[in-house]
């Protein structure tokens, strides 16, 4: 019933609407608080919609794109490393 190719076409459309909702979550939180604020929901939902594009890239032998959903899966990962890191600097021991 699906083929291949529908299977990577469905990654890539679950990947890209992980990537859309980051900036609508964005926007709503900063309606909200009437000022620029990005939460942590951004990031995940940065980092889940890198990672299905990324292999989206891959399985469609993009060179271009896998180069650049790499690149923003590390920085995305990177920035929720920072938010827990410096969570449990601020936890009392």
């Amino acid at each position: 019933m699906f083929s291949t190719e529908n299977c990577i076409l469905v990654l890539g459309l679950v990947g890209q609407g992980l990537f859309t909702m980051r900036f609508v979550i964005q926007w709503v939180c900063a309606e909200k608080r009437r000022q620029s604020f990005i939460p942590q929901s951004f990031w995940y939902f940065s980092l889940g919609g890198s990672l299905l594009l990324l292999i989206y890239a891959v399985l469609r032998r993009d060179l271009v794109f896998t180069l650049g959903q790499s690149t923003g899966f590390l920085i995305y990962l990177r920035n929720l490393y920072f938010i827990h890191k410096e969570k449990k600097q601020k936890v009392p021991a």
